[in-house]
Formats: structure tokens, sequence, C-alpha cells
């Protein structure tokens, strides 16, 4: 398969109104009581609008693979990626780490942008279980990798925050696709070096 070396990725999001946000922050907030007339809340519904823009709003960048020369066949893994998304059922922030790895086929990947794809991803009203995949499927599709493992571990607010307040607990989600699925060895192996039980 002939791929370029490299993909420009941008995600497409409908164009931002930062006032239109601003001032429905501002109604949010009064219909649940609260002032914004005191000095130190005066600005608070336009944070709040320039926080969820930033939050929903993944950078740009260049998906750059070059030649698997060496025929390199083990796995890669970037482990302990920072992550940060927000739960599309009650808009509060999730966070914790993701663990992608791959077996490589003709091309390698620059190892940075393991953590592009997922902050790709993970810039938008998500769930965890979808954001997993979403990650695992598009590496395939775009990398033709022998095989793609990504693993998530979360703490969701909406889960610590509210409802059953269950504060410390995490959430794992898994994708594995290959070899990283069919092979026991390569499965064995990514599972042990990410920390999950094989």
């Amino acid at each position: 398969m002939t791929m370029p070396t490299a993909l420009h990725v941008v995600h497409e999001v409908k164009e931002t109104d930062l006032a239109a946000a601003e001032l429905a922050a501002g109604q949010f907030l009064q219909a649940l009581g609260i002032s914004t007339e005191s000095e130190s809340m005066r600005g608070t519904p336009g944070r709040m609008a320039r926080a969820y823009a930033e939050l929903f709003s993944p950078r740009p960048f260049e998906l750059t693979t070059f030649p698997n020369d060496e025929g390199y066949d083990e796995l890669v893994l970037a482990r302990n990626i920072p992550l940060r998304s927000v739960c599309e059922h009650h808009l509060l922030p999730f966070v914790g780490t993701a663990h992608i790895g791959y077996l490589p086929g003709h091309r390698i990947l620059g190892l940075s942008k393991l953590a592009r794809v997922l902050e790709h991803f993970a810039c938008r009203p998500q769930v965890q279980e979808r954001l997993t995949k979403q990650v695992a499927d598009w590496l395939q599709t775009h990398l033709d990798p022998q095989g793609v493992g990504v693993v998530i571990q979360a703490e969701h607010t909406c889960m610590t925050l509210r409802g059953v307040q269950a504060i410390g607990a995490t959430t794992t989600t898994s994708t594995l696709l290959g070899l990283l699925r069919t092979d026991g060895r390569s499965r064995g192996e990514f599972l042990t070096l990410t920390g999950m039980p094989g």
C-alpha cells in the first residue's frame, strides 16, 4: 500500500460563536440561581464559553509516517499518554491516560502522533468506549499496521463528583485489532506492557 509521508489532519467543526455561548452561559448560571453580578463572577460566562471552546478544539497536525526500511515487526507502544475529554451525557470532564501501540507494517509513525490522534478524538463530547475504538480504527485505517491496541483508563467526574460520588473510581476500556487481537503472544505482550491482565 502506498501512503503519503504526511497526512494533514483537521477536525471539522462548525463555526464557534463565542458571544452567543457567553450569553447562554450567563443565562444558564442565572437559571441555576447563581448571580454573575459580583466582580469575581462578572467574567465567568465568558470564561466558561472560552473554556468549552478550547476543550472542543483539537489542534490540526500532520500524521507523519516513515518507511519501515528495517522491517521492524515488534510492538511499538506509547504508555501513559495524558487524556482529557468531556462526557457527552453531562458535559463534565473525564481525565486519565491512554496506552497506544501498534505492530508496524510497511510504514512507522512519528511517536508524538499517537498522542495527536488521541487528542483529535478526545476534543469533543465523548464516551470512553467510542473514543477507544475511534483511535484504534483510525490508526488501523491510516497506518495499515499489522495490529493496533488502545487501552484507556480514566476518572469520570460525572461519576465521582455527582450521582454515586464514587471518588477514585476509574474506568478501563480497550480495543485490539489485527494481530494484537488474534495472535496470543502479541496480545499478551501488549496487555502486559500496558499493565492489564492478559
